[in-house]
């Protein structure tokens, strides 16, 4: 059986360290057979839980040794110097070739430790920027849910975390046993109308507010028509320039780059849960042609549509 280590750090946020154990603990094989085995472990005999709670561990770093895979929690101040065992610990695992996941702002614990240079990561958005001034031998990924580099793994803020656990469910045991695992969860496999797993580009936030949400609805539902800025600005009754204006300031992209997003996630569902060839797809999701259909969704996704469908598609 898979063994999963969590790391439980003092300070360490309640919910990331709750939530890859709920994940694992929950997914089930064929026969309701268990998929993982999940160890808590510490450095401490009692870890602070940012104030809310005290717990105490049943394992120590000594789980790391038959360990799977390590999951690396955020704690409240990412800046915060981690004890030396705890990353000689983490670089003995990494050494010995077991998987090691962080979550959320656990990004920097890794980083610490010196398992991030030169790879690709991510965090939470509010602490990339600290993350790359920190770390420059890093290329911080800020926009992404997450980034799987094979061994080392990092993943975004929130409900990121679920999506890498998802994913790493999904590398262990395929397609129909993650989605089991996010129905126990009572979270989607797919979000915003396309998996979400290997998404480069989000749709961004709205962080000025709900001004535009229903021309985003309107988008995602036109998503598959030949759409020009002018017809998308007649239909939010606006200028062309006060459209793009007011879209960046509200999404920090422009409408055709947000329709472009759109598409994509469509076509991934589309990879994921039908055998239609790409060419069909293309046309379904509303390119013009099958090639600038490939360029986009690589350049989005970062791997061809055929990739994509292999490492996704549904299994039998």
């Amino acid at each position: 059986m898979h063994t999963v280590a969590v790391l439980a750090l003092d300070d360490v946020i309640p919910s990331d360290l709750a939530m890859p154990i709920d994940a694992f603990a929950r997914t089930r094989l064929p026969g309701e057979r268990s998929g993982y085995r999940v160890r808590v472990c510490a450095a401490e005999e009692e870890v602070d839980a940012g104030g809310a709670f005290a717990l105490r561990a049943p394992y120590d770093l000594g789980a790391f040794a038959d360990a799977d895979t390590v999951i690396v929690p955020g704690v409240h101040d990412p800046s915060a110097p981690v004890r030396e065992d705890v990353l000689d610990a983490l670089r003995e695992a990494a050494d010995a070739g077991t998987r090691i996941a962080s979550v959320c702002v656990g990004t920097f614990v890794l980083a610490q430790a010196g398992l991030l240079k030169g790879l690709r990561a991510t965090t939470h958005w509010y602490a990339a920027d600290q993350l790359a001034a920190a770390y420059p031998d890093i290329d911080v990924d800020p926009d992404v849910l997450y980034v799987d580099n094979g061994q080392i793994l990092t993943s975004a803020g929130a409900a990121a975390g679920m999506d890498l656990c998802l994913h790493m469910i999904r590398r262990d045991y395929g397609s129909a046993v993650a989605a089991d695992a996010a129905r126990a969860s009572v979270m989607p496999l797919e979000r915003e109308g396309g998996q979400a797993q290997f998404i480069v580009n989000q749709p961004p936030a709205n962080p000025c507010g709900q001004a535009l949400e229903p021309l985003l609805a309107w988008l995602d539902e036109n998503a598959a028509r030949e759409l020009t800025l002018d017809d998308i600005a007649a239909h939010a009754g606006l200028s062309s320039r006060t459209l793009l204006r007011r879209f960046r300031e509200q999404t920090g992209t422009t409408p055709l780059q947000w329709l472009h997003r759109a598409r994509v996630r469509r076509a991934q569902h589309l990879l994921e849960t039908t055998a239609h060839p790409v060419e069909r797809i293309a046309a379904q999701v509303g390119f013009g042609s099958p090639t600038a259909f490939r360029d986009r969704f690589k350049r989005v996704a970062g791997v061809s549509p055929q990739a994509y469908r292999r490492a996704f598609g549904a299994r039998a």
